[in-house]
């Protein structure tokens, strides 16, 4: 019978298949989806779940008590979404109403969203949802990808990659053919030996000297032309698999690259280093032993066949008595190990999270003395890595010495049957030793071909894992006919822009003109769509309703490369490389000069520390900018946008994390980079705008205000809250709130206090 795993949702997709809903699963039922229903009726936290399986809707309440809906129920049963203020909802219904209702976290809203559509493809009888089962595209940042069991077909894709190299494929094939024929000649020649020449001699006759000679220098030739005919092989096999892996590997990375940020927002670091890296290598393997094997083996046991019946009909027939039972066998085992691979595989990823987590952080790990948990954390993925193995291996060892098993048994028979004949006088000595040569090659290539299977499902587990990268396709797409970007302007507009994530609007009915040169700063509460907006004008999502144009033309017309070398942008938490400091800051610019990077980090008030280093520019800047401060990574940022030059520049949060004297001198580095350019900068701190000629207020998506700082305090709207709950904060947290608060009001236009009755 074949055997499912009865939990096949993926883990961190829902939060996987609880110990609870294991033991309500009967036997070969599949979950396809699982959804942590966190709230209550009265939105309250609780601790429930809800669950699809592929014969079944099935629910836990917060009490522990379980329901379920049949999914070939007659009623015609329906699931619907909504969400409203942070809080998803799904209701299941019938043609009689409403049968019940979750509430949850808007951080499930992928989980959520999945399952609905597989329960709509189930309900509508849509046959093998769950490989039919694809992300959905909805814009939110995407789940791990439904983890059906892969097919071990997916290895025929690879074919596209050996496509540049398949004359040298044929060639190592007909090698293979021509060492496999090499091979099968000695036991045939172990006929005349046995009946010509020992036989004879046993019964008086003498040895033809001649003869012995000949047949072993035959069986020397045969050995000598087997080696280097196999040697030939397996070295050009080899390469060609080393080249095929590493194009699998460029062409993975590169496509990786061409992914938008929301696939990043959903993937480990670990899990995709993990893909890139040991899946490939696995592959790779598979290509350059095991498939060479695996060929070896057909080859030979299609040619040892042929052999058997030409010599004997009767007593080949007998050979394969055994075959249809490995058969039997090999498809029972295959679809056990063809789920227990992959998961393995994920298991693995989370291993490997552990580290891709911790060793960057080591510096927040140690700073919270938090080492041991950080052990107990790998050390329980490691178990659990442990524990699915274990479950495999308990699988694999079964299978190995059975398939041996019943390859000595087929053994047996033939001698059995040999010797019946020989004694019936239907064949000689030489033809059942010969036979017996023969049968321990077919029976040892059969049992090599049963442990490929192994392997091979390894192989199409990690190929499919490779495959779900490569079949992402980009939600910021390429145009068919780009526009070239010629000399950029700056001139932004914004026409009825809205932005969504999945159904929930953040960004609504926008409309702003930016005009060459000017210097917008964006304000406004956190989560009211600043960085959204900074992230639709980069082109790093695309909007969902109207248009960005730079120039009057659409930037969705641009190639969007050619796009982003106009724009610049200096984050909140500035990104250093592992390299020297003139490599970072000649990042965006490979081929600049020493003298341009020089010219650049003196712009950006980074020159004098750099000179302080031991090397200089060529001193080596730590992963992620490590033994530097702050300010110092920060204006390095600065320096790498201002070498590009370009005509639009993004400012996030530039200067938020750092002291007030490290804002100073990255301030003095902004006003250098803002000059000629087309400024969009979100501050935290309002005196970092003190310069810009407009500023734009958001509230949840949209634009409340816009206008100079004296204009907007004399409405004393949005802005004007904002700006009284700064200098309120600043009276709490400083001890020298009154000079601060002089400092912002004197930057931001003399408006320094604020009256008691606003206060």
């Amino acid at each position: 019978m074949q055997h499912h795993d009865p939990v096949g949702t993926p883990e961190g997709e829902g939060g996987g298949a609880s110990d609870a809903l294991k033991s309500r699963l009967v036997a070969a039922e599949n979950v396809l989806a699982s959804l942590p229903v966190d709230l209550d009726g009265e939105l309250r936290f609780a601790s429930g779940q809800l669950a699809l399986t592929d014969r079944r809707l099935l629910a836990r309440d917060a009490d522990g008590a379980w329901r379920e809906w049949p999914l070939g129920d007659p009623g015609g049963l329906a699931l619907q979404f909504a969400d409203h203020a942070g809080v998803g909802t799904l209701d299941l219904v019938d043609t009689r109403g409403r049968l019940a209702r979750w509430r949850y976290t808007l951080a499930h809203q992928a989980a959520a969203l999945r399952l609905q559509k597989l329960f709509d493809q189930r309900a509508a009888g849509v046959a093998q949802a769950t490989a039919a089962a694809a992300e959905v595209d909805d814009g939110l940042p995407p789940e791990p990808e439904m983890q059906a069991p892969p097919s071990t077909w997916v290895l025929l894709r690879l074919a596209r990659f050996a496509k540049p190299y398949r004359k040298q494929l044929i060639a190592g094939f007909l090698l293979t053919l021509a060492s496999t024929a090499a091979t099968l000649v000695p036991p045939y020649l172990t006929i005349p030996l046995m009946d010509d020449i020992l036989i004879p001699f046993q019964n008086g006759q003498k040895i033809a000297v001649a003869k012995v000679v000949m047949f072993l220098g035959a069986l020397l030739a045969a050995a000598l032309t087997g080696w280097a005919l196999g040697w030939a092989r397996t070295y050009l096999l080899a390469l060609v698999s080393e080249r095929i892996g590493a194009d699998l590997r460029t062409t993975t990375y590169e496509h990786l690259l061409t992914l938008p940020l929301d696939y990043f927002g959903g993937k480990r670091t670990g899990d995709l280093m993990s893909r890139i890296g040991s899946e490939t290598d696995r592959i790779n393997v598979f290509l350059s032993l095991h498939a060479l094997d695996f060929l070896t083996d057909v080859l030979m046991i299609a040619m040892t066949a042929v052999i058997l019946f030409s010599i004997n009909p009767l007593l080949a027939v007998v050979t394969l008595v055994p075959l249809p039972f490995i058969a039997w066998m090999i498809h029972v085992v295959r679809d056990r190990l063809r789920t227990g691979f992959e998961k393995i595989d994920r298991v693995w990823s989370e291993v490997t999270n552990v580290l891709a987590d911790t060793i960057p952080g080591i510096r927040v790990v140690k700073a919270f003395a938090q080492e041991q948990r950080e052990a107990r954390r790998f050390h329980a993925a490691n178990a659990y890595n442990l524990q699915v193995n274990d479950k495999l291996n308990k699988t694999w060892s079964l299978f190995t010495p059975s398939v041996s098993l019943l390859t000595e048994i087929g053994l047996l028979v033939v001698w059995g049957f040999g010797i019946w004949q020989v004694a019936r006088g239907r064949i000689t000595v030489g033809v059942l030793t010969a036979f017996i040569a023969y049968i321990g090659r077919f029976y040892t290539r059969l049992d090599s071909m049963s442990r490929i299977v192994s392997v091979t499902q390894k192989a199409a587990a990690g190929a499919k894992r490779i495959f779900d990268i490569l079949d992402h396709v980009s939600n910021v797409p390429e145009p068919a006919n780009p526009v070239k970007v010629e000399r950029v302007q700056g001139r932004i507009e914004m026409s009825d822009v809205g932005f969504r994530y999945g159904s929930r609007a953040v960004i609504r009915d926008l409309d702003l003109v930016i005009e060459p040169g000017e210097m917008i700063g964006l304000v406004g509460h956190s989560g009211s769509g600043k960085s959204t907006l900074v992230n639709l004008i980069c082109r790093f999502y695309d909007v969902t309703d109207g248009a960005i144009k730079v120039d009057g033309t659409d930037i969705r017309r641009f190639a969007v490369a050619d796009y982003r070398r106009h724009v610049g942008l200096v984050l909140q938490e500035p990104f250093l490389f592992f390299g020297t400091i003139a490599q970072n800051i000649a990042y965006g610019k490979p081929e600049a000069t020493r003298e341009e990077v020089v010219a650049a980090a003196r712009a950006a008030h980074a020159h004098d520390f750099i000179l302080r280093l031991a090397h200089g520019y060529d001193s080596l800047v730590g992963e992620r900018g490590q033994g530097l401060s702050g300010g110092e990574r920060q204006r390095i940022s600065i320096a790498r946008a201002l070498l590009i030059d370009p005509r639009i520049l993004i400012l996030d949060e530039a200067t938020s994390a750092v002291d007030t004297e490290t804002e100073k001198e990255i301030q003095k580095a902004l006003d250098n980079l803002v000059q000629g350019r087309t400024t969009i900068a979100i501050a935290h701190r309002l005196s970092t705008l003190r310069k810009a000629d407009r500023l734009v207020v958001m509230d949840r998506g949209e634009i409340v205000e816009v206008g100079p700082h004296d204009a907007l305090m004399e409405r004393q709207g949005a802005y004007w809250r904002l700006y009284q709950a700064q200098l309120r904060q600043n009276d709490d947290e400083s001890p020298g709130a009154a000079d601060e608060r002089a400092s912002v009001a004197m930057a931001l236009g003399g408006h320094a206090a604020h009256p008691a009755g606003n206060a």
